[in-house]
């Protein structure tokens, strides 16, 4: 496909339309670091699906798991959980049928975790004593390569996560990533005074509606009209649309993370992404593609 990228050849990447890649990967590293930009998800995406067996916490699961939950709270969000997700990964049912469900999903576990009266001085401790893992590499910290690339070359990460933006900022902490050119958009925590959960700051982001809507306001792309590249990392279907609020985008690279379902899945995800990784707990494609661009 193409030879200065040989991680491209890893069994876990399948590719339909490979001329079509080859051009884009092309465009990209012609066109040089000044107009790139990477817009990527973060749970299963950025941090692992699984870990020695065991599925990989998302960064809802590190807070509905943790200590500061009591049992009742646990449970009930366990069993939000059973009901909606297969729903949200349900391949029959259409956005239009999703989207509200995600809503009610999203914001009955928020209420419940408003009850929990949850302290902003607790968050540091239960990311480090949950079981997150950032995906790994060649040299086992692939996510390393990954954001000291983008940072050396200053070119802006955007992670546009449905997840609890104070969890993976600390996680994106922990792991001594959390550079100047990172920029997150995700539902975040309130607190008072005393340092306790109040509510969650609106807009609500869910599965299905990473897109212009819940990014009016925020202004982020604009400030970044002359970067027309992107290079785009998700594992959902609601991740397609993360770049729509770009003003104009000139090539658009999307590599889709197929994690779970994946026979069920396949053809869905083939038709939607350019790259698809199956079963895939690296970041070596992505950083092969970006050792490549980046290279003079």
């Amino acid at each position: 496909l193409c030879p200065q990228v040989p991680e491209l050849q890893k069994g876990t990447v399948r590719i339909r339309q490979p001329e079509r890649v080859r051009g884009i990967i092309q465009a990209l590293r012609e066109q040089g670091v000044a107009k790139l930009q990477v817009i990527s998800d973060f749970d299963m995406t950025l941090s692992r699906f699984g870990c020695n067996g065991r599925r990989c916490p998302t960064s809802h699961n590190i807070l509905d798991t943790s200590r500061v939950i009591s049992e009742d709270g646990k449970k009930k969000l366990k069993d939000l959980l059973h009901y909606y997700y297969p729903i949200e990964i349900d391949p029959n049912r259409t956005l239009e049928e999703k989207r509200p469900l995600m809503v009610e999903w999203w914001t009955k576990a928020h209420e419940l975790l408003v009850q929990q009266k949850i302290h902003k001085g607790d968050i540091a401790q239960i990311v480090r004593e949950s079981e997150v893992m950032l995906r790994y590499g060649h040299g086992m910290d692939g996510f390393k390569e990954f954001f000291d690339q983008l940072h050396k070359n200053n070119i802006p990460l955007f992670i546009f996560s449905a997840g609890v933006g104070d969890i993976l900022e600390e996680i994106i902490r922990q792991a001594n990533v959390f550079y100047s050119n990172v920029f997150v958009v995700s539902n975040y925590m309130d607190f008072n005074d005393d340092g306790v959960l109040t509510h969650f700051r609106g807009p609500l982001i869910h599965t299905y509606n990473k897109n212009n809507t819940v990014l009016q306001g925020t202004g982020y792309f604009q400030q970044l009209s002359t970067r027309t590249n992107i290079i785009l990392l998700g594992d959902s279907m609601g991740d397609l649309t993360m770049a729509d609020g770009v003003p104009s985008v000139e090539n658009i690279l999307k590599i889709g993370f197929l994690n779970d379902k994946v026979e069920e899945r396949r053809g869905k995800y083939l038709d939607s992404y350019d790259i698809v990784l199956e079963s895939d707990e690296t970041l070596d494609v992505v950083n092969g593609i970006l050792r490549y661009i980046l290279t003079e």
